[in-house]
């Protein structure tokens, strides 16, 4: 009797402690799910990418034990009760090496996320119920069958409990998929009727003049520089943060837009042909505006050319009496056919409508003059960096313009702009921040910046771009030559990303001895501090991979 009662403590707190192993990592691959916006395909593809990521050591070492102990664990008292110890203190290490560490972008428990956090809980109940269930009822088919033949010595409560556990340590990542594919129809119901709702808003609101804003990059720079020059006039709700795709935008419309909203202005962002277009059937936009067009999200879209034809769903919606603000400074979009709707180019080049020149940037921000059609010019200071910044707000100089703010009522708000959060933000300290940044054009335009400071050291921390797919190596090794002769030191960061930026840097020229490669950020970080004293030093920190890389 007390072998039995110490056996059942050793069964239970083996139990709990597979469960809490198996709660951190459930916990964490439904981050991964939400990073990858819920998409299996991607979930799918992500976990595919690195063996790490899908089966850690932590795990495997929770798992070999509990195969051992299914098998032999059941031959002697004493044998069964060391078996049962070393098990429970190899899992219980393994469930401390996978607690949840802090995340950039940490878990939102929204109620899509608790719904499928029930259901991966109701999954595991299956699992341990059958763990019990199954041996009852195989021992009683043998019993009503009178098969007297059947082997089910085996077969124990105890051995199909040490199984499940081992199914839910070993396959949370599998699981976590397994339960957003049975959330799905409900899932597409709630968001189907959130849409209905949203779209009725929307269509009861008959003076509301919506604005689309696309590109490969630029779009919430541009959003908010656009919201801050026609709040001049008019009384304006733009898609908050990155609430960028179908859902954050009805959310937007549904829990934001009021009746005395005369303009809204919506991102549209994308990462598959028809997500622009999907946005585009929920806000129906007058008018739009195409930033740029470059290289990025490639392992999803698969060329230029579907980026091209998805960022154009935009114009392509808009009706005959809409505007389409284009960046001609792009040769994507200048290149592209637009029909049926008005074109209004902007940028810092010939044969734009709406031109910036006389641009003058330095660490205190920069100077611009924009050209208007009939010929009308203003000058204009602000404390953006970066001549993409320029183009951006040239853009929106633009579509504000024809909306009928005039360009001088338009010098305050420039200069009282800051920049957004993460993106070319000079902070205090002497960094640039541009963690937000995840596509090589901008990559470029913020090397430009930091190639411009004049008297100073320049640093920069970067971990290279991703998402690019089969060119993702060619390009980083292409940043790494344009790096090279625009920063005095290279600290890259990860060890995966590091190899085609240091190739780059070499092939042109790069000292050697000014290049570290950094374990983490963290680390990077820690040798910026560590570099000798200089009177003047610029630190770019240029792009932050997202927890999911």
């Amino acid at each position: 009797m007390p072998g039995d009662i110490v056996m059942s403590i050793l069964q239970t707190a083996l139990t709990l402690i597979c469960l809490v192993h198996a709660a951190f990592q459930t916990v964490y691959y439904v981050h991964m799910l939400q990073l990858n916006s819920y998409r299996p395909e991607r979930y799918m593809q992500w976990m595919r990418e690195s063996d790490k990521r899908s089966l850690p050591k932590s795990r495997l070492l929770a798992a070999a034990p509990l195969a051992v102990l299914m098998v032999f664990g059941f031959y002697g008292d004493v044998w069964a009760y060391i078996a049962y110890g070393v098990t429970l203190v190899l899992c219980a290490v393994s469930a401390v090496c996978d607690r949840p560490r802090k995340a950039k972008k940490p878990l939102v428990y929204t109620p899509r996320v608790k719904r499928l956090l029930v259901t991966l809980v109701l999954i595991d109940v299956l699992l341990l119920a059958l763990a019990v269930l199954l041996p009852m009822l195989m021992h009683g088919i043998k019993a009503a069958m009178n098969a007297e033949d059947w082997n089910l010595s085996g077969l124990t409560a105890e051995r199909m409990l040490l199984a499940m556990l081992m199914l839910i340590v070993l396959l949370p990542v599998l699981f976590v998929n397994l339960a957003n594919k049975i959330n799905a129809p409900v899932e597409r119901h709630i968001a189907n009727g959130f849409t209905k709702d949203a779209k009725r808003i929307l269509s009861e609101m008959k003076e509301l003049t919506v604005i689309g804003i696309t590109g490969s990059y630029g779009k919430t720079s541009t959003k908010n520089f656009l919201t801050a020059l026609l709040s001049v006039k008019y009384n304006v709700l733009m898609t908050p943060e990155s609430y960028n795709t179908p859902m954050g935008v009805v959310r937007t419309v549904r829990e934001r837009l009021r009746a005395s909203h005369e303009i809204f202005i919506c991102e549209m962002g994308a990462k598959n042909k028809g997500d622009i277009r999907e946005i585009c059937d929920i806000v129906n936009p007058k008018h739009g505006m195409i930033t740029a067009i470059g290289e990025q999200h490639l392992e999803t879209f698969g060329s230029i050319d579907t980026i091209i034809s998805t960022k154009f769903e935009l114009a392509d919606a808009l009706p005959e009496d809409g505007i389409a603000v284009l960046n001609f400074d792009n040769e994507y979009i200048a290149a592209r056919d637009t029909h049926g709707v008005k074109v209004v180019s902007y940028g810092l080049y010939d044969g734009a409508a709406y031109r910036a020149t006389d641009l003058t940037v330095s660490e205190n921000g920069s100077t611009f003059t924009v050209t208007a059609p009939n010929g009308e010019r203003c000058e204009y200071t602000t404390r953006l960096l970066g001549a993409h910044n320029i183009q951006n707000l040239c853009g929106c100089i633009a579509m504000a313009h024809q909306l009928g703010v005039a360009l001088a009522d338009m010098k305050a708000p420039i200069r009282q702009m800051k920049p957004v959060a993460h993106r070319l933000q000079l902070l205090p300290n002497g960094y640039i921040d541009d963690a937000y940044n995840s596509n090589p054009a901008g990559f470029r335009a913020a090397l430009d910046v930091l190639g411009a400071m004049e008297n100073t050291r320049r640093v920069l921390v970067t971990p290279g771009m991703v998402e690019l797919g089969k060119r993702q190596k060619a390009l980083n090794r292409e940043l790494g030559e344009y790096a090279a002769a625009r920063c005095d030191y290279a600290v890259l960061v990860g060890e995966k990303q590091a190899p085609p930026l240091k190739e780059g840097l070499l092939k042109a020229g790069f000292d050697e001895e000014r290049i570290f490669v950094a374990f983490d950020l963290h680390q990077a970080l820690s040798f910026v501090q560590s570099l000798p004293p200089v009177e003047q030093q610029i630190v770019l920190l240029e792009n932050d991979l997202p927890d999911n890389f």
